[in-house]
């Protein structure tokens, strides 16, 4: 486990799965247009394959399970941690509503 940043001693990680990779990566790529609006929060976005997955390293297959979006915030406050992390789960959910409306795959998917 990295040191903790004094500067930035609040910390919290957010793994979200999602039905496939083409979506995590459209979340992902989604999210990270809008930078963080305070200077006393920061955070990355990665897209990782499930806990436990197996795969070989650098392969496609490996790329094609990366379904996880994992978030890693930290803040100077636990307050700017919370006010950061509700203002990210709002643009979450708009996505996801809107990939749920538009999307045909998922669509398809739910009817199976």
């Amino acid at each position: 486990m990295a040191p903790v940043d004094p500067e930035f001693p609040c910390l919290l990680t957010l793994s979200i799965p999602l039905p496939d990779h083409r979506l995590a990566s459209y979340t992902l790529r989604t999210l990270q247009v809008d930078a963080e609006l305070s200077p006393l929060v920061r955070r990355s976005f990665s897209v990782q394959p499930p806990i436990g997955s197996c795969t070989p390293t650098g392969s496609v297959i490996e790329d094609e399970r990366k379904t996880v979006l994992r978030v890693d915030y930290k803040a100077t406050t636990d307050r700017m941690l919370r006010v950061a992390v509700n203002g990210f789960m709002e643009s979450l959910n708009l996505i996801l509503h809107i990939m749920e409306e538009l999307d045909e795959d998922i669509l398809a998917a739910k009817s199976t």
